[in-house]
């Protein structure tokens, strides 16, 4: 039985569902936050059935400073504060850099990495008010540290190197206090965030392209699955990982090792 409150922003789909269920299944107490709170409330209700000691569904809009504080106001009262934060709620938006409109640069910038600071801040607001440790885990990307082929990334790999920046700096502000703040990267994955952007009809198409050139691209030669990630999360936020703070697990399949160049 996992003896802390697990809160996962980002909850109703993909990764932070996975995370979630992950959590659910050690016998923690879960709190699905998410801008859509039906996904919210489905995933909660999954992660009873998986063996959550108790959950909570809230609707949480990480960008806005208010929706985040009632957020976890509302967590505290229902499954008690979290010691396990999984500040992962993210979008993406892709252009140019020469025609890419403000207003899309400023959201991908406030939910992916406004969001994750306010997520972290709320956490720690109550992790150090109670003189406990605890252990957040932020979402990064291997666009914080390399250029996507791809091109028209320019919005999301500036949000999550500033990601990346946030966990090193909030790692050695709070390792005093015994609480730990670190970073998963993961790599392409096979969730809908894949194909954001890319009309319906077209999907099915999409992943089938995404899924052909990850057999030749990605050295292990696959897409991830959200699975994977999250038991790379839930190492992170569990006592395993005790002596680790301010650091990156990569979980790629091995991408961001490889060189472009066959010489």
């Amino acid at each position: 039985m996992w003896a802390e409150t697990v809160a996962v922003t980002g909850a109703g789909s993909g990764i932070g569902r996975a995370v979630l269920l992950a959590a659910a299944a050690r016998g923690a107490r879960v709190a699905a936050l998410d801008v859509d709170s039906s996904a919210a409330s489905a995933a909660a209700a999954s992660a009873l059935e998986a063996g959550a000691g108790g959950a909570v569904a809230v609707a949480c809009d990480v960008s806005s400073e208010t929706s985040v504080t009632a957020a976890f106001d509302a967590v505290s009262a229902a499954v008690g504060d979290p010691g396990a934060v999984f500040a992962n709620a993210g979008v993406e938006v892709n252009a140019p850099v020469h025609s890419f409109a403000v207003p899309d640069w400023e959201r991908v910038v406030a939910v992916n990495l406004v969001g994750v600071f306010l997520t972290c801040r709320e956490a720690l607001r109550r992790l150090v008010a109670a003189g406990r440790g605890g252990s957040l885990v932020c979402t990064s990307s291997p666009a914080a540290f390399v250029g996507h082929a791809g091109g028209g990334n320019s919005a999301y790999a500036a949000s999550k190197g500033g990601v990346s920046a946030f966990v090193r700096s909030a790692a050695l502000d709070y390792a005093p206090h015994g609480i730990r703040v670190n970073a998963v990267v993961p790599g392409a994955t096979d969730t809908a965030m894949l194909t954001t952007g890319v009309p319906a009809a077209e999907r099915a198409d999409a992943v089938a392209r995404l899924r052909a050139a990850a057999a030749t691209q990605v050295p292990l030669g696959r897409l991830g699955r959200p699975d994977e990630v999250a038991a790379a999360v839930l190492w992170l936020l569990s006592d395993e990982s005790s002596y680790v703070t301010g650091s990156h697990l990569v979980c790629d399949g091995g991408l961001m090792a490889k060189s472009a160049n066959d010489f």
